[in-house]
């Protein structure tokens, strides 16, 4: 096991679910999906913090392995805090190749809060 495998832990992919309110109208709420394993290390370098502040929300960096390709706005939640992330960056644009020992994939994201609408 090595040292990227011992940070990781428990994530979960969300999406929205569709369902009726009671009144007539349809309610969208965000559920949990398939679990994977991943890391999510704030962003520290100034410029990131400087967009942190303005932006009030949290930069992070999310590894995963290969096989886990985030994509941009895909939210994901971290099982140990319930902490939701809001992906802005594309992983095909950061993975190590096939042949490397390596196996990682890295997309940036936000710290996000999601919303519960009604029609």
């Amino acid at each position: 096991m090595s040292l990227l495998d011992d940070k990781m832990e428990p994530f979960v992919m969300m999406g929205k679910q569709s369902g009726l309110d009671g009144n007539g109208g349809i309610v969208r709420e965000w559920a949990d999906g398939e679990e994977f394993k991943a890391a999510a290390v704030p962003n520290k370098s100034t410029t990131v913090r400087v967009g942190t502040v303005q932006s009030v929300t949290g930069s992070y960096t999310i590894t995963t392995s290969r096989a886990v390709n985030l994509q941009p706005f895909d939210v994901c939640k971290r099982v140990r805090d319930g902490k939701v992330f809001l992906v802005k960056s594309d992983g095909d644009d950061n993975a190590t190749p096939s042949t490397a020992t390596l196996d990682m994939r890295q997309v940036t994201a936000e710290e996000w809060k999601p919303q519960k609408s009604e029609e």
